[in-house]
């Protein structure tokens, strides 16, 4: 047949075979020899890439480059003008990694200008103690009653301050714990009103350039120490039972400062008032503090989460208003708890002709707590000389029963009670878990410190945590081990005592971070996002470890130079679309002390913008490899504010 002896067309059911195709086998041939060259170039072009990438690329900061740049004390006290902002760059000692897209779409010719750093200028010298939800000027504007106005009051989107807060003229590095306790700079506080109205109290002294806190206190005039043995002949504080405390009315935080060598941690907060340094003087001196008052709105605590409450002469009118600020303290108390009251009205018969009040008024006042309490189902446990002490019942199983006939106030209906961010206080009792028998505690029993920090939280047990299991917390706290390790060879002086003592993690989860750190002389003030997927305070308090919620789209209620370290953990993943990366920053740099410290982990796009404005705000930043080697997205940066304040003024020369 015509055709016979040509090669037959490709065809999906026909296939040239090796008789009628000479060249098949010469083809098979340089196909292995074309994929084996391939496979080659693939694998010394990852090579090439590994290489570069580990040597040139992210750094670890050495030792010597962190003991430069976070000196504790440096020699900066002359200094008489703001330091000219700039960019930072660490081109000197490394080669950074090229972050820009290199294989992107045609963008169509349009020129983006973000490659520039947006220089962050200093803010006037009036703002060194701005604290936006707390200012003074906006606050008049809102009911006095019930002391709403010294409430959380936050400026609008359009009122935020896009400049650096400056430090005050003068100012030096806190003297190291527990030395801080007792001392604090003048040119770090400058405010003497305390000085003159509590002088008779001992509350606090001014001596040269310094302040000195004697430990002195309105019903402790023997000191903060002797008041708080005098509470431990009445209930035991040093078995572990009680280890976190909150004290209303804080004044200096003398007594939480106090507390903290018997391994007692209180969260100690007052309102912003016209002795405007209280809190600022606490954490000053090191001692964990918040801006805060009992007003309308619910504190920003879980609910169970304190084994002792204290109030000594806070001024705080318990018995009024149906009981609501008790009320209040009932929620955030653990049970089995304790509230400690000290001052009017206890043992007025003694003190009535000093307080300049009637022994009428005083013994009614002390009729009414006496009144709220019982409807709360709290016991009197003991009242000696100036001090009274309720305790809050194990469960509410005798207590419902015993409220069948008075039902003031009301058993409140089914609610989130661990929900306090601008939630407002309800006048009625927070029910508290079910038991099975009256020696049950209500929502588990808690190991006494320290095994309660690595004791599995009986709210994770109980499965009342969303997603979070025993299983998982064992994981976190292995992770948290792990990566503390690594943080501290990054900045080796994360692990030497006295370089840091107020932290605040930024995004706790688990409390991890901070429970790596307990045995170190440091507090970690913990934070669990209003906008996080899972509300995890109640088990960070459950370990012993204390926090608050935060929205990070608002400023934290605490003076601008508050913490050493700074610990933020996907903070700009999480609000992402919700508030400006900036704005975050900014509020990071406000509560940052000069040459504190900042670690950040998050994505290495997000990094990278990160670094950009933390370049802004004069920060000299790096970013590092995960702990888990270069492969991993997640990167961190390890940051050191510079230091800077505001220039001298004739104010500031005079004192």
């Amino acid at each position: 047949m015509a055709g016979s002896n040509q090669t037959p067309y490709y065809t999906p059911t026909s296939k040239p075979s090796a008789a009628t195709h000479p060249f098949s086998s010469w083809k098979k041939l340089n196909l292995y020899y074309s994929l084996a060259a391939v496979t080659f170039l693939c694998c010394a072009c990852y090579y090439v890439g590994y290489l570069q990438h580990s040597n040139v690329g992210l750094r670890v900061l050495t030792k010597s480059t962190i003991a430069s740049t976070t000196n504790c004390f440096p020699s900066h006290q002359n200094n008489t003008s703001i330091t000219t902002s700039r960019v930072s760059s660490t081109s000197s000692t490394s080669s950074p990694l090229d972050f820009r897209t290199h294989h992107a779409a045609d963008d169509g010719g349009a020129v983006a200008s973000d490659d520039a750093v947006k220089i962050y200028p200093p803010c006037d010298v009036k703002y060194s103690e701005y604290t936006p939800c707390e200012d003074q000027k906006r606050s008049l504007k809102f009911k006095r009653d019930r002391l709403i106005y010294r409430e959380r009051h936050c400026p609008e989107k359009s009122e935020l301050l896009k400049c650096r807060i400056p430090a005050p003229y003068g100012y030096k590095n806190p003297f190291k714990w527990p030395l801080s306790r007792d001392l604090a700079w003048y040119a770090n506080v400058p405010h003497k009103e305390l000085t003159v109205e509590k002088a008779v109290q001992n509350w606090i002294r001014f001596e040269g350039d310094r302040f000195k806190f004697p430990g002195g206190g309105t019903m402790f005039p023997n000191g903060a120490d002797a008041y708080i043995d005098d509470i431990g002949k009445l209930i035991n504080l040093k078995d572990g039972s009680i280890r976190t405390a909150i004290d209303t009315g804080c004044g200096v935080a003398s007594w939480g400062a106090y507390l903290l060598s018997r391994n007692i941690l209180a969260m100690s907060f007052a309102p912003r008032d016209t002795h405007e340094a209280q809190v600022q003087f606490a954490l000053e001196r090191g001692v964990p503090a918040l801006i805060g008052v009992i007003a309308s709105k619910r504190l920003p605590y879980p609910s169970r989460a304190f084994d002792m409450a204290h109030c000594s002469r806070c001024l705080i009118p318990w018995g009024e208003y149906d009981g609501t600020y008790l009320i209040e303290v009932d929620r955030v108390l653990r049970p089995g708890g304790y509230w400690i009251l000290s001052g009017p009205p206890i043992n007025w018969r003694k003190y009535w002709k000093g307080w300049e009040r009637t022994r009428e008024d005083l013994n009614a006042e002390q009729s009414k707590i006496e009144q709220v309490a019982k409807s709360l189902c709290w016991k009197k446990f003991v009242e000696k000389d100036d001090i009274a002490i309720w305790q809050k019942p194990y469960n509410h199983l005798q207590c419902k029963a015993s409220r069948q006939m008075s039902k003031n106030p009301p058993i409140c209906p089914a609610q989130d009670p661990d929900t306090a961010w601008y939630t407002k206080i309800e006048t009625c009792l927070t029910p508290l878990p079910e038991v099975s028998s009256e020696e049950r505690v209500a929502g588990g029993q808690l190991e006494k410190w320290p095994k309660r920090l690595h004791a599995i939280p009986p709210r994770i047990s109980r499965g009342t945590v969303n997603g979070v299991t025993a299983d998982t917390f064992k994981k976190d706290s292995q992770l948290w081990k792990r990566r503390m390790s690594y943080y501290k060879t990054v900045n080796n002086q994360l692990g030497q005592p006295g370089r840091y003592r107020n932290l605040l993690d930024m995004n706790a989860n688990l409390g991890g971070f901070a429970a790596n750190l307990v045995d170190d002389p440091v507090w970690v003030m913990n934070i669990v996002p209003v906008e996080a997927k899972v509300n995890t305070l109640g088990v960070i308090y459950e370990r012993g470890l204390i926090g608050t919620y935060q929205s990070w789209c608002e400023a934290m209620s605490t003076y601008p130079r508050t913490y050493d370290l700074i610990h933020a953990d996907s903070i700009f993943t999480l609000y992402k679309d919700r508030c400006e990366m900036e704005d975050i920053l900014l509020e990071m740099d406000r509560i940052l002390r000069p040459e504190g410290s900042v670690i950040i982990r998050d994505d290495v796009d997000t990094l990278v913008k990160v670094k950009r404005i933390a370049d802004g705000l004069n920060w000299d930043s790096q970013i590092v490899d995960h702990e888990d080697g270069p492969l991993e997205r997640e990167k961190l940066l390890f940051a050191v504010k510079s230091y800077w304040t505001a220039p001298a003024t004739q104010e500031s020369k005079i004192s």
